[in-house]
């Protein structure tokens, strides 16, 4: 549904997007993260068509937003980072007048409104102005707008921006609803919410995509991932290292907390021993056992989104 080949994007002499492709299809959202200035929000109004491109191609839904620009955004809905809305409308005026700038009208536009006042419940607000409305309720009615006509493809900046914990796990629920039958990126510094409803993750840094995968593929390359965390009753951190680094494949036992009753340590394995990681959790469990010691806690670290991300957006030659 979204193909981008090749894109480039200068202002002045700043290399603002660098050569940047990937693609997303229906049934997927796409995680686009990157550190503030790294050209995320420029590639998506690119997508949108609302700035140009200097170099590479966009299409959506089979349509080039520079060739065929009206039905290429016919396909999309946008939520801009700190989206527009005209203050003295009310929101059920708002989003009337939205629903008809995307062609839909008659008792088609009235369900409509309904549909996503419903979805983005803002039932409690629906006859305030804009202007006097909290930054929560204003955001989710730019979301609304985003989606009255029903689009197929979904570009979103930011979507839970200044939402409380309830509303931001209502806006995480929808989106994941709605990828079932939309493509979708959605932009983001929250990386929870990558977690939580994206099905693959780019990341950005100065304008070049430097990496592209699942989110449980990116994780692996987390400093952490596949490390053992085991804590014990009334074993000491000493007697448990001793023991730990004597097994085949561990690099290092570190101690993460130690009390009089219990110590919670880590063992991380040699990334170097390409198959031995899966099964470190069994071997350390048999040594526990073997030492008579009492397992409280025993699990596998898949990695952590946030180390990679720091990882590859603090590389110097990035």
């Amino acid at each position: 549904m979204i193909n981008v080949e090749n894109l480039n994007k200068w202002f002045g002499s700043k290399r603002a997007v660098n050569n940047v492709s990937f693609n997303v299809n229906k049934g997927e959202v796409l995680g686009f993260l990157g550190p503030n200035g790294a050209g995320k929000s420029t590639t998506m109004r690119m997508i949108t068509g609302y700035i140009p491109a200097d170099e590479g191609k966009i299409t959506v839904g089979g349509f080039d937003i520079d060739e065929d620009p009206v039905k290429a955004k016919s396909l999309m809905g946008y939520l801009p980072e700190n989206a527009p809305a005209y203050g003295d409308m009310t929101v059920t005026a708002f989003l009337r007048f939205i629903a008809s700038l995307r062609g839909v009208s008659g008792s088609e536009r009235t369900i409509a409104v309904e549909r996503v006042i419903e979805t983005c419940f803002l039932q409690a607000v629906r006859h305030q102005p804009i202007e006097t409305l909290s930054k929560g309720f204003l955001h989710r009615t730019c979301f609304a707008q985003s989606i009255i006509h029903d689009p197929e493809v979904l570009i979103l900046d930011e979507p839970t921006d200044g939402l409380d914990p309830n509303q931001k796990h209502e806006v995480r629920n929808l989106i994941k609803r709605m990828s079932e039958r939309k493509a979708i990126i959605l932009s983001t510094h929250i990386l929870e919410e990558v977690d939580a409803v994206c099905s693959k993750v780019i990341i950005i840094n100065n304008g070049k995509l430097v990496a592209d995968g699942l989110p449980a593929e990116l994780k692996k390359r987390s400093a952490m991932a596949d490390s053992v965390i085991v804590k014990l009753n009334n074993v000491k951190y000493a007697d448990i290292s001793s023991r730990l680094e004597g097994i085949d494949g561990v690099d290092s036992v570190m101690c993460l907390s130690e009390n009089e009753h219990s110590c919670e340590t880590r063992v991380i394995p040699k990334k170097t021993d390409g198959n031995y990681q899966n099964g470190l959790a069994e071997k350390v469990y048999h040594e526990a056992s073997d030492a008579d010691w009492e397992i409280c806690e025993l699990k596998t670290d898949e990695g952590r989104l946030d180390d990679v991300f720091r990882s590859i957006t603090t590389t110097d030659d990035r």
